[in-house]
Order: structure tokens, then C-alpha cells, then sequence
């Protein structure tokens, strides 16, 4: 990108909370307890769903492709967000902020898809579970998570080429903590109607269309629950689709305010706070979620436990045999 429409290629200024350096303290402490607990959580789903041959059924192929796009996102953000919080340098190179704005983009729409891919998981195994199998075949569920990832990408790059082609006039002041869409638009000195128009379509593409096909997934859920007479049985399916629909309360409402709302407006504190809902939050509660209330996963990690001690119980005792 050239200078004559106003768009240099000089580094930005991440603001984030810097008006208020008291709160960016407790902030980054905050920041990374939720990113440690995102990455030890997403990639102990990733391995165990992988290791563990009990666990190669859709639900946990979905799950592993969601923690991989939660690991990824968070990674694009985090570390130049704490690095920004922790001193007094609050900038980011121009190559960074593209980066960042990118995969932020690809990563989160392609997590929309792959929550409303779950969703109709659910749903079929719930009220469908005769036909479960069959349905929910490994050729649907690859093509299903192809056009997820393929969907996010195609979403990022014509997002991506129209904001940066904005001229900026010289502004280098970033309101957020990191290179995200509504902050870049407010940098333009022109107001463009293309993309206030492409944002809208997008949303309802990713964000109004693949909740309404959850809530409805889950509507249907809950009528076939109803009908259930095991009380464990219940429980147990109200609990996986309670988490879900937690989830997804949190990532999509946030998102939707984010992204559904006039970009013209101002971004208050509020707004920024929002954004580490989707960003931090929600990433780190995937794998708590999943994980200690799923009975299933804790099985297969004991099970991974136990064959790796016994597996050193038996080198041990083979070298003591040797000797």
C-alpha cells in the first residue's frame, strides 16, 4: 500500500485502556490466566480427541477443529495485546496489524460455522440417534468443517481488502487492543457505504443465520428431551446443550454487538470490554466446558494415563529384567 491515498505503512498505535494504566495491570493478569488455560485446555482436546480411539466420532472431530481455530485465534492476539499492556511501548508494526486484522477475521467467522456444524451434531444425535451414523457420515462431517474453514477465509479476505484500502489521512491511533475491524474503520477520514453494506450482508451470513440454526436445532432438542423418560439420560443431554448454547450466548451476542452496530459510533470502554469476551472468554471456556463435564473425555484421559504408566511400569521392570 503506497502513501497517496493517506494509508502509510508506519506503525500503529494500540490504545487499548491507556487512558486508565491502572486497569491495564489487572487486565494483563487477567489476559494471561485466560490465555494459559486456553492453550493447555484447547490443545489437551486436540491430543486427547486424536490418541484416543473411543473418541473418533463427529462430535469430537468438530470439537478439535474448534479448539485448533480457538488456539490459532487467541495466538494472533494475545501475545502483541500483552506485550502492549505490560510496557510502555504500545505499538504494532503495519505487517502485524494485517496479520492480526487477517486471521482474527478468518479464525472468528470460521468458529460461527463450526458452532452451528455442532449444533446440527447435536441435533441429529439427539433426535435422530437410529439414524445417527448414517447421517452424520465422515465425508458430510469433512466437508462440513472444509466449508467452515473455506468460509472464514473468503469472509476475511474481502473484509480485509476493503478496509485496508481506506484512506486513513495520517491517523496511526488504533481505539483497541488489537487490529480489529469496527477500530481500523474508525481510522478512515471517509465514510464508505460498501463497507457498512458488506459488513451487514456478512453478518447475517455469519452471525443471524447460524444462530437462528441453532436456536431452532435447539428448540427441536429440547421438545424430542421432553419426551425422554430415563431421568440420567436428561440430565446428561441438557448438560452438553446447555454448555453449547453458553458458548454461543457469549460469542455470538458479543459479536453481533460488535459487529451488527453502526460503525460510525464511538467505541466505548464497554465496547472493549466486550471484546475480550469473544477474544479471551469464550476460547478458554471451550475446553473447561467440554472437558470437566464430559464424562467421555475424562475417560479417555485416564485411559492415556494409565497406558503411559503402565507403559513406563513396563520399561522399568524390562531394564531391571536386562540388568
Amino acid at each position: 500500500m503506497g502513501t497517496s491515498n493517506g494509508s502509510s505503512t508506519t506503525d500503529f498505535i494500540l490504545l487499548g485502556f491507556s487512558d486508565r494504566p491502572q486497569l491495564e495491570h489487572i487486565i494483563s493478569v487477567v489476559v494471561f490466566i485466560f490465555y494459559i488455560i486456553t492453550l493447555v485446555g484447547n490443545t489437551t482436546i486436540i491430543l486427547v480427541s486424536y490418541l484416543d480411539t473411543q473418541l473418533h466420532m463427529p462430535m469430537y472431530f468438530f470439537l478439535s477443529n474448534l479448539s485448533f481455530v480457538d488456539l490459532c485465534y487467541t495466538t494472533s492476539i494475545i501475545p502483541q495485546m500483552l506485550v502492549n499492556l505490560w510496557g510502555p511501548k504500545k505499538s504494532i508494526t503495519y505487517g502485524g496489524c494485517v496479520l492480526q486484522f487477517f486471521f482474527a477475521l478468518d479464525m472468528g467467522a470460521t468458529e460461527c460455522l463450526l458452532l452451528a456444524v455442532m449444533a446440527y451434531d447435536r441435533y441429529a444425535a439427539v433426535c435422530q440417534p437410529l439414524h445417527y451414523t448414517v447421517i452424520m457420515h465422515p465425508e458430510l462431517c469433512q466437508k462440513m468443517v472444509l466449508t467452515a474453514w473455506l468460509g472464514g477465509l473468503g469472509s476475511a479476505l474481502i473484509l480485509c481488502s476493503l478496509t485496508l484500502k481506506l484512506p486513513r489521512c495520517g491517523h496511526q491511533e488504533v481505539d483497541n487492543f488489537f487490529c480489529e475491524m469496527p477500530a481500523l474503520i474508525k481510522m478512515a477520514c471517509v465514510y464508505s457505504k460498501v463497507i457498512e453494506v458488506v459488513v451487514f450482508a456478512l453478518g447475517v451470513v455469519f452471525l443471524l443465520v447460524p444462530l437462528s440454526l441453532i436456536l431452532i436445532s435447539y428448540g427441536v432438542i429440547t421438545q424430542a428431551v421432553m419426551r425422554i423418560k430415563s431421568a440420567a439420560r436428561w440430565q446428561n443431554i441438557l448438560n452438553t446443550c446447555g454448555s453449547h448454547l453458553t458458548v454461543v450466548s457469549l460469542f455470538y451476542g458479543t459479536l453481533i454487538y460488535m459487529y451488527m452496530k453502526p460503525h460510525t459510533s464511538t467505541l466505548q470502554d464497554e465496547g472493549k470490554f466486550l471484546t475480550l469476551f469473544y477474544t479471551i472468554v469464550t476460547p478458554s471456556l471451550n475446553p473447561l466446558i467440554y472437558t470437566l463435564r464430559n464424562k467421555d473425555v475424562k475417560s479417555a484421559i485416564k485411559r492415556i494415563l494409565w497406558i503411559k504408566k503402565n507403559g513406563q511400569q513396563s520399561h522399568e521392570l524390562s531394564g531391571k529384567i536386562r540388568v
